[in-house]
């Protein structure tokens, strides 16, 4: 990790019309992240973890505030320059795997890849080389009902890493495995964003997860209310 800042907010907020009712998602979000910090936003439902993940993949526009990352203002970016912007920089790692059933391990690995116009030959050399890192080597060809719910995420991990990605988001990424396959999961996560040093911000409504990063986000009703330095 250095210390250089990756990512910057400055008074982000976001508010969703409910019919007539304005709900307040986030409400002035000073934040910044420096490049290869391992962090995870911790805050029970409804506190607005999702939609702070969502505006800084530029998922989701904010109502108002600066957005920057790697000096680019991410709130004022095109759809289509939002699409290359996440295909260049980042990697996603879903609660629900979000893995193609009909893909062996290795296949759902290598599509990412598809969008760069890699050769097959070098999508599957490294997504047999990523699988590899993450343990699973001897289940190249396995599909996903045939897989665990800690395998299936450790294909999860691979597919977000495998392009070699500037930051990856992590939504809820143990919500569906149980306590010890929750810890070894998130130690792999951690483990390896930190010998790639990548940017790994997490969302998480479990405190526990915290002790394996850097820096614990605490999220309230929309704000920050604690930022704690880990390391």
């Amino acid at each position: 990790m250095n210390n250089s800042p990756l990512i910057i907010l400055r008074n982000v907020t976001k508010t969703y019309r409910v019919g007539t009712v304005d709900i307040h998602a986030l409400r002035g979000v000073d934040l910044t992240l420096n490049k290869g910090e391992i962090c995870c936003v911790v805050g029970r439902s409804g506190s607005g973890k999702s939609t702070l993940l969502n505006v800084l993949a530029g998922l989701e526009k904010p109502t108002s505030g600066e957005i920057i990352i790697s000096r680019m203002r991410i709130e004022r970016m095109t759809q289509s320059e939002l699409i290359r912007f996440r295909q260049d920089k980042v990697g996603f790692i879903f609660q629900s795997f979000n893995l193609m059933p009909y893909y062996t391990a290795l296949e759902n690995v290598a599509f990412p890849l598809v969008f760069r116009g890699i050769s097959k030959q070098k999508r599957l050399e490294a997504a047999r080389k990523i699988l590899k890192a993450v343990g699973l080597e001897t289940h190249l060809q396995h599909k996903p009902m045939q897989l665990s719910g800690g395998q299936q995420q450790r294909v999860g991990i691979a597919r977000a890493l495998v392009s070699d990605p500037e930051i990856v988001f992590a939504d809820e990424p143990t919500g569906n495995l149980d306590s010890k396959t929750s810890d070894e999961v998130i130690r792999i996560i951690c483990d390896i964003a930190r010998e790639r040093g990548k940017t790994l911000i997490m969302v998480t409504h479990d405190p526990n997860m915290a002790a394996y990063t850097d820096k614990a986000i605490h999220l309230l009703d929309g704000q920050i209310t604690d930022i704690e330095q880990r390391a």
